[in-house]
Order: C-alpha cells, then sequence, then structure tokens
C-alpha cells in the first residue's frame, strides 16, 4: 500500500510538470522575442556632437562645447555618460527606449527648450528608429509645469575608434 501511494505521487508530478511545461516554453520564446528589441536600441560607440548651448543632461548642467555621449557598460542599457571632448565635463543620465516613426536619416540628439534652457532629451542614430529618451530630471519637470516646450535638434556623428 505504502509502495503503491508513493508511486502514485511520483506519477501525479509528472503529470504537473507536462502540465506547466507548454507555458514556461511560452514564456521562454516570448521573453527572447522581445530581447532583440533591447538590444537594438544600444548606441555603440561614441555619438559626438557640438552643442551650440548651455544645457543640462540629468542634474548636471554643461557649458555649450563638444561632447561624446556613449553607454555605460553593465548598465542595462540605463545608463549613459557625456563627456566634454577635452574630458574636463562629464556626467551619467538615465535613459529609456524610445522609438520614432520612422529610421533616423542622420543622427542627432534632441533638446527640450524651455525659453533659454535645454534639457537633453532623445538620442538617434542614423539608420534606427530606436533611440534613447533621457528620463526628466525634476528641475525639467518643474519647469515643464510653467513654461511651453520647444525642441531643437542637433546633428551628430559617430565617433572615431580609437579616440
Amino acid at each position: 500500500m505504502f509502495i503503491q501511494t508513493i508511486g502514485n505521487a511520483h506519477a501525479g508530478s509528472k503529470v504537473a510538470r507536462r502540465k506547466y511545461l507548454p507555458p514556461f516554453f511560452v514564456a521562454l520564446v516570448f521573453a527572447f522575442a522581445l530581447y532583440p528589441s533591447k538590444a537594438e536600441a544600444q548606441i555603440v560607440g561614441d555619438i559626438e556632437v557640438n552643442v551650440p548651448f548651455q544645457f543640462q543632461a540629468g542634474n548636471a548642467k554643461l557649458p555649450a562645447g563638444e561632447y561624446r555621449i556613449h553607454m555605460l557598460d553593465d548598465s542595462n542599457l540605463t545608463v549613459m555618460q557625456i563627456s566634454s571632448a577635452d574630458g574636463s565635463t562629464s556626467t551619467v543620465f538615465q535613459v529609456e527606449d524610445t522609438e520614432a516613426t520612422s529610421a533616423a536619416t542622420k543622427s542627432e540628439v534632441i533638446f527640450n527648450r524651455y525659453g533659454d534652457q535645454y534639457f537633453l532629451a532623445k538620442l538617434f542614430e542614423e539608420g534606427s528608429a530606436i533611440g534613447s529618451e533621457v528620463i526628466e530630471s525634476r528641475t525639467e519637470k518643474t519647469i515643464s509645469e510653467q513654461t511651453t516646450q520647444a525642441q531643437e535638434h542637433v546633428p551628430a556623428h559617430r565617433g572615431e575608434q580609437g579616440k
């Protein structure tokens, strides 16, 4: 009797495993289907841009000038760094994926403008509709509630390797 009960319990666990196996594989396939779109959004290498005005990236105010922007390694594609070309100024900021209606015809950096204040907003690489959108800082949220927004598009280009 005891051996038969153990045998029945073991057989029941096989049925339970078979019952949950198909949903597990569906979830796994779904997870892998989402992964490539996340990888596609990654900006490969540096983007270089000459910003003609003072602006804010994340919580830092930066002067006009030449900058390099890149995704931080090991950031799960959520943190980028912007550094002045001479290396004297640098800050990090959080991003999330964003999608344009069509692939960008040129690399560009988009700034939100409120009066005479500029905030780094989006980055797109040439040939891709997937880009990165900067998470709004508290300062930008406060200003955006009080002032109308415009956007300023600044052309960018891929950084040269080995710089």
